[in-house]
């Protein structure tokens, strides 16, 4: 049968006029095109899936999370890895220690695999091991809050605006005016002398048990304010498009466009906002330990070891290299994973 004149040239392009079988037609592929394959396991897949397909093939996404694994399995399985090398945490070894100059006589062997703590001996791969827990705890636990706390108020004040809009935007400019280091310093000795007045002596896991609960505290409060105002300015956009507004003609209540209609379409920026939270709060957390605003003895920090090792790491460095290799490590994966899922999120990217 003639095409005729009037229809465009492609309709006999190689793509449909390929082989015949019992005189059915096979659709063949131009060179450098997709193949209907390929096509079909594009269509009607969310942004959330791609994304995870362009993840599964990325080597930097998947080194990093392999090493943020790593350090998690070291935190969870932290008495067991300590019990294999025959250690406790808070077991001291004055034997080790020289009494002309409290350094260790050995180095890392067989019975301490990073050595001894001068001045007291204890067991640093134990001291490794179990600080990577207060990093990772913290860093997890006030990502999330921060990103829960940071989605609703966003919600809210991008979608019904009006005052409950100025009131969320004048917190977000009176926090940001804030400095959040100092307010760590300023409020941490004062919240535990409080409990000191109310409950009397404060054993030092007591303290240590507060100051963990007071940093988390105020990383949530003062974390959610990014995500808010990111979140707030996709609703602002969102809510006047034409699904949203569907919904609101067919009474659809407000709570159910908020968290069915709206929330699906801010996946890709929570997932990134959160995925960057993460090694901000473990970064800040060793810092303040490092400044003796953090967490104190016997529970054991990174960055506390840092700060006790920073007078001894020229006579004995294995005192100050495992945790500052280790909290580096860590923060540049977390960093380069969060990277790479932004860039997956966003389709004008390619790694």
């Amino acid at each position: 049968m003639s095409l005729g004149p009037g229809l465009p040239a492609d309709l006999a392009s190689p793509r449909t006029a390929g082989p015949t079988t019992d005189g059915v037609p096979t659709p063949t592929v131009a060179p450098g095109t997709d193949s209907g394959k390929d096509q079909d396991r594009r269509h009607g897949r969310s942004p959330s899936q791609i994304a995870w397909d362009r993840l599964k093939t990325d080597k930097v996404a998947i080194t990093c999370f392999s090493i943020v694994v790593f350090f998690v399995l070291v935190a969870v399985f932290a008495p067991l890895l300590v019990k294999l090398e025959g250690e406790e945490l808070n077991q001291y070894h004055s034997d080790l220690i020289s009494a002309q100059n409290t350094y260790p006589i050995i180095g890392a062997n067989s019975e301490h695999w990073f050595g001894v703590e001068p001045r007291t001996g204890r067991d640093l791969f134990a001291v490794w091991a179990y600080g990577a827990r207060p990093s990772l705890v913290i860093g997890f636990v006030a990502a999330t809050l921060s990103t829960i706390l940071g989605i609703t108020l966003g919600l809210l004040g991008g979608y019904l605006g009006g005052k409950v809009d100025k009131v969320i935007g004048w917190v977000i400019d009176l926090l940001l005016s804030v400095p959040l280091l100092l307010v760590v310093l300023a409020v941490v000795p004062v919240i535990q002398q409080r409990f000191i007045t109310a409950g009397g002596f404060l054993t030092a896991e007591e303290k240590s048990g507060i100051r963990f609960y007071v940093i988390i505290g105020i990383l949530v409060f003062f974390g959610w304010i990014g995500l808010a105002r990111l979140i707030r300015g996709e609703v602002l956009s969102l809510r006047e498009r034409e699904f949203v507004q569907a919904a609101k003609v067919v009474g659809v209540p407000t709570r159910h466009i908020l968290f069915k209609e709206i929330l699906p379409n801010l996946v890709g920026p929570i997932i990134v906002s959160a995925s960057i939270a993460v090694p901000a709060y473990i970064t800040l957390e060793a810092t303040l330990s490092f400044l003796g605003a953090g967490l104190v003895e016997p529970t054991a920090s990174w960055g506390r070891t840092v700060s006790n090792a920073q007078n001894t790491y020229a006579r004995y460095p294995l005192f100050l290299w495992p945790p500052v290799i280790s909290i580096a490590l860590l923060v540049l994966a977390l960093s380069l994973l969060g990277e790479a899922i932004r860039d997956a999120f966003d389709p004008n990217t390619r790694r």
